[in-house]
C-alpha cells in the first residue's frame, strides 16, 4: 500500500522529532572541533566571527530555499527525489552514487571517529582502539534504527535535547573563564590583501560549512513525516535557525576564553575552555567530554536515519538494487538500506582519518546542494500545478545567494585544495558510466517519478 505520494512507510514521525533530526545531525562534532580549526586558518577574531555568520547564513538560505521542494514534494530521499523530479534520472543517480562512496559513509565515519576520540577521555584508547570503538557505534546505531524509527527517534530527540542545553550553557559558562578578556577579539583584522583575505575566508567556510551541514536532511525522511506539507518546511527552518543562534553563542564564548592562537593549539577545544571555568571547580574536562560522546553519539543517529532514506529511495525509484528498497513487515523500516549504510560506514571509518572524512564529505555534497537549490526555478517553471504550501521566502534573491556562494565555495576548493576536490569529483563522475552500464546489464529499472 502506498500514500498519495506513493510511499510505502508509515507517516509517524512529528514536527518536534523532525527538528531533532536537523538539529540532532548539525551538531554532531563538528562544534567541538571546527572552531580550532578555523583559528588555524583565519587568525583574526573578526574573520573568524565573519566566517561562522556568513556560514551560518548560506545554511539558513539553503533550508528556506529547500523547505519548498519538501513542502511540494515530501518523499523519502529528499535531495535525490527533488534531483530525480527536476533533472530526470542520472543526476539523481549521481547524487546516490556521492553518497553510496563518499558522502554518507563519510559523514557516519567522521562523527563517530570524534565520538571514540572523545570516549577516550574515560577510557585510555590507542589509535587503532579508537578505530574499532567508532566502527562498534556505527553497528550499534543501524541496530537502534533497523528495530523502529519512533526507537530511533525517541533516542535522537533525548540525546539532542541534551546536548543543545549543554552548547548553550557552554556557551555562556565560556564567558566566565580565567583568562578571558574581551581582547581576545582585537586586532579584529589583519591587513592581508584583500584577495588573499577572501581565498583564506573562503578555505575556512569549508569545515565551518561541514559543521553546518545537515540543514537540508531531514527531508529524506520525508515519506514518514505526518502533515509532511506544513510539518517539513517548518521544521527545516526551524532546525537551521536554531542551530545559527547556537554556534554563534559558543564560537563567541571560545574567543572570549581563549585567544585565537590558543584556539588553534587546542585540539579538544570545548575541554580546554571549560578546565578555566571556575564554577565547574575541576569537573568541566569530564563534564564536556560526556557532552561531546552524547552529542556525537546524537549525529551519528541522525546521519544513519537519514542517510538510510537515501539508499531506500534510490531502490524504490528504480536506481539501484530493489531489493534495497525492501521495508521490514515487522519494524517497518528500510532495513537493508540501513544494513547498507551500516556496512559503509565501518568501512570508511576503518580506512582513513578525521580530515580525509571530512574533507571527502564536504566537498562531494556542495555541487548536488547546487543542482538541489537550482531546482527550485526549474520546477516553478516545469511544475507550476505542484501544491507549495509555503514558497522561499525572499525568492529569487534567497537561493541565488546560496547557488552564487556554492559556485565561489567550490572554484575555491578547487584553486586550493586540487587534490581532494579533484578526487572527489573524479569519484562522482565515476558514476556516469556505472549508470549507462547498469542500464545496459538491466540492474537498474526505469525512474519512477512523482506522484503528485
Amino acid at each position: 500500500m502506498t500514500d498519495q505520494w506513493g510511499e510505502r512507510m508509515p507517516r509517524s514521525v512529528g514536527f518536534l522529532q523532525t527538528v531533532a533530526v536537523s538539529v540532532g545531525i548539525t551538531i554532531g562534532s563538528g562544534i567541538f572541533r571546527v572552531p580550532a580549526t578555523v583559528a588555524g586558518q583565519l587568525q583574526a577574531p573578526g574573520l573568524i566571527v565573519v566566517c561562522w555568520i556568513l556560514g551560518g547564513i548560506i545554511a539558513l538560505c539553503g533550508a528556506l530555499s529547500v523547505a519548498e521542494l519538501a513542502g511540494a514534494l515530501p518523499r523519502s530521499g529528499g535531495i535525490f527525489a527533488w534531483l530525480l523530479e527536476a533533472y530526470g534520472p542520472l543526476p539523481a543517480f549521481l547524487f546516490g552514487w556521492t553518497e553510496l562512496v563518499v558522502v554518507r559513509a563519510a559523514a557516519l565515519g567522521a562523527t563517530a571517529t570524534i565520538f571514540a576520540e572523545y570516549l577516550g577521555y574515560f577510557v585510555p584508547l590507542q589509535p587503532q582502539q579508537v578505530r574499532y570503538t567508532a566502527a562498534s557505534a556505527i553497528v550499534l546505531i543501524g541496530v537502534i534504527n533497523y528495530f523502529g524509527v519512533q526507537r530511533a527517534a525517541a533516542v535522537l530527540s533525548a540525546t539532542t535535547t541534551v546536548k543543545y542545553a549543554v552548547l548553550v550553557l557552554l556557551g555562556a559558562l565560556a564567558f566566565t573563564a580565567v583568562g578571558g578578556s574581551a581582547r581576545h577579539f582585537l586586532p579584529a583584522f589583519t591587513a592581508a590583501p584583500p584577495l588573499t583575505t577572501l581565498s583564506l575566508l573562503a578555505t575556512a567556510l569549508i569545515p565551518v560549512l561541514w559543521a553546518y551541514d545537515g540543514w537540508a536532511d531531514p527531508a529524506s525522511m520525508g515519506g514518514e513525516v505526518r502533515d509532511p506539507q506544513r510539518t517539513l518546511p517548518r521544521a527545516l527552518i526551524t532546525g537551521a535557525a536554531c542551530v545559527l543562534a547556537v554556534y554563534l553563542l559558543v564560537n563567541v564564548g571560545f574567543m572570549y576564553a581563549l585567544s585565537p592562537s590558543q584556539m588553534a593549539q587546542s585540539r579538544l577545544i570545548a575541554t580546554t575552555v571549560m578546565q578555566q571555568v571556575p564554577l565547574l571547580a575541576g569537573y568541566g574536562t569530564a563534564f564536556v567530554a560526556a557532552a561531546v560522546v552524547i552529542s556525537a553519539f546524537s549525529g551519528l543517529n541522525a546521519s544513519m536515519m537519514t542517510g538510510s532514506r537515501i539508499f531506500f529511495a534510490m531502490g524504490d525509484r528504480g536506481l539501484f538494487f530493489r531489493a534495497v528498497a525492501r521495508v521490514s513487515p515487522r519494524f517497518a523500516t528500510p532495513s537493508l538500506a540501513i544494513v547498507l549504510a551500516t556496512v559503509l560506514g565501518v568501512a570508511y571509518v576503518l580506512a582513513n582519518d578525521f580530515a580525509q572524512l571530512a574533507d571527502k564529505f564536504i566537498l562531494g555534497i556542495w555541487p548536488f546542494y547546487a543542482l538541489v537549490i537550482a531546482a527550485v526555478f526549474v520546477l516553478r517553471r516545469t511544475h507550476p500545478q505542484l501544491p507549495r504550501p509555503y514558497r522561499v521566502w525572499g525568492y529569487p534573491l534567497v537561493p541565488l545567494v546560496f547557488m552564487l556562494a556554492s559556485l565561489l565555495l567550490m572554484a575555491n576548493a578547487l584553486v586550493t585544495r586540487p587534490g581532494e576536490a579533484g578526487l572527489t569529483v573524479l569519484i562522482t563522475l565515476i558514476g556516469i558510466p556505472v549508470y549507462w552500464l547498469s542500464r545496459r546489464a538491466g540492474m537498474l529499472g526505469g525512474a519512477a517519478m512523482s506522484r503528485q
